[in-house]
C-alpha cells in the first residue's frame, strides 16, 4: 500500500538521500562536463576542415544526439548503435562516440578502431584513462568526459556540433541552470502540493502508468521516464506512441461511480487490476498532429474513467526543457517508492 505520509517524512527521505542527491547535482555535472571539454571541443570544431558529408552517432548515448539532430542537420544524420560501421562511411564523415563510462563495450571499442582505421572524423567522449583513449592515440583527440551521465557529456557535444553548422543553438549553463531549478522545486525539503515530483507520485501511486510525449524530445522524455520507474520501483510503466498507449486505455476497466467503495469483493477486484494512469509530457511544442493525438487519448481516458496528469517545461531551449522533464521524471520515481516503502534508485 502507497503511503503518501512518508515522502514528507525526513526519516523515510533519509533512505534514499543518495539517490536524490545524485539528481540534485543533475546540474553541476552538466557543468563539469562542459568545463572538461571546452577545450577539446574547440580543437575539433577548428581542426574540421568542411561540413562532414554525414554524421553519425555510434553506440547507445547517441540516441538523444539523433532526436535533437534528425530533423534539422543539413547533411544525412544516423544513429548507429552496432559494432563497427555502415559501408558507406568514409574520410568524408563525421563519427561522434559518447562513451562517458570507463568502461566502453566491445562493440564500441569495434566502431572506433573501424573508424580510424577509414580515416573518418572523430569526436570520442571518453574518460582519458580509459580503452578508447589508447585506441585513439596518435589517431584523434580525446574529448574529456567531465561526468559519467549520457544527458551531462551529450550537451557540450551539442553545442559544438552547433559550432559546426551541424544542429540548433544549444549552450551548457541554460540547461545547467533549468536542472538547478528542478532540484529546488523537487527536492525533499519541498512538500507535497508545493513539489511537482511528489505530486506526480501521489498520481501515480497504486496504478500503472502510461507515458505520453508528443514531440521527439517529449517522448524521448517519456521513455525515459518509464525506465526510470520500472527501475525505482517495479510498476509495469509504459511510454509510446497514441497508438501503441490508446488500446491500453481502451482496456481499462470502466470506473463504476456507484461501486461500494466497502464491498470487500469490489477492492479485492480493484486491488488485482490497477487503473491506468495517463500522463501527458508537454515540452511547449506546438504540433497540430501531436494536438489532436493528445485529445484523442485525452477523449478515450475520460470514456473508460482513467485520470489524466500533465507535465510541463515549457520555458527555455527544447534540450533544457527536456532536462526539465527527465529531472520531474527522476524525482518522482524515487518519491513513489519511498511512499511504496522502498528505497529504488532511479
Amino acid at each position: 500500500m502507497f503511503d503518501d505520509s512518508r515522502l514528507d517524512d525526513p526519516l523515510a527521505l533519509t533512505d534514499v538521500d543518495d539517490s536524490l542527491r545524485s539528481i540534485a547535482t543533475w546540474g553541476a555535472q552538466v557543468r563539469s562536463a562542459g568545463y572538461a571539454a571546452s577545450d577539446a571541443l574547440a580543437a575539433v570544431v577548428a581542426a574540421l576542415p568542411t561540413r562532414p558529408r554525414a554524421v553519425l552517432a555510434a553506440g547507445p548515448d547517441g540516441r538523444l544526439l539523433r532526436t535533437v539532430l534528425e530533423r534539422v542537420c543539413p547533411v544525412p544524420f544516423v544513429a548507429w548503435p552496432h559494432a563497427g560501421l555502415p559501408g558507406w562511411a568514409g574520410p568524408l564523415d563525421l563519427v561522434v562516440v559518447l562513451a562517458p563510462q570507463p568502461a566502453a563495450s566491445a562493440e564500441l571499442e569495434s566502431t572506433v578502431a573501424e573508424a580510424a582505421r577509414r580515416g573518418c572524423e572523430l569526436l570520442v567522449v571518453a574518460p582519458e584513462q580509459s580503452r578508447l583513449s589508447g585506441l585513439l592515440a596518435g589517431k584523434a583527440p580525446l574529448v574529456p568526459a567531465g561526468s559519467r551521465d549520457p544527458l551531462a557529456v551529450s550537451v557540450p557535444v551539442l553545442a559544438a556540433l552547433h559550432d559546426l553548422g551541424l544542429g540548433p543553438d544549444v549552450a551548457v549553463e541554460p540547461v545547467a541552470a533549468a536542472l538547478d531549478e528542478i532540484a529546488e522545486r523537487c527536492g525533499p525539503a519541498q512538500p507535497m502540493g508545493e513539489n511537482p515530483a511528489k505530486d506526480v507520485a501521489l498520481v501515480l501511486a497504486d496504478r500503472v502508468p502510461v507515458i505520453w510525449g508528443g514531440s521527439p524530445l517529449s517522448g524521448r522524455a517519456a521513455r525515459r521516464w518509464a525506465e526510470s520507474l520500472r527501475a525505482a520501483t517495479g510498476v509495469p510503466a509504459v511510454a509510446g506512441s497514441g497508438d501503441q498507449l490508446a488500446p491500453l486505455l481502451r482496456a481499462a476497466a470502466e470506473h463504476d461511480v456507484f461501486a461500494d467503495p466497502f464491498d470487500e469483493e469490489s477492492t479485492e477486484g480493484a486491488a488485482a487490476t490497477p487503473m491506468p494512469v495517463l500522463v501527458v509530457l508537454d515540452d511547449g511544442e506546438a504540433d497540430p498532429t501531436a494536438a489532436e493525438v493528445a485529445r484523442d487519448l485525452g477523449d478515450i481516458a475520460d470514456a473508460r474513467g482513467v485520470a489524466v496528469h500533465r507535465v510541463a517545461a515549457q520555458d527555455g531551449h527544447d534540450v533544457a526543457r527536456f532536462a526539465t522533464l527527465l529531472a520531474i521524471g527522476r524525482f518522482a520515481s524515487v518519491y513513489l517508492a519511498v511512499g511504496q516503502g522502498g528505497t529504488g534508485a532511479a
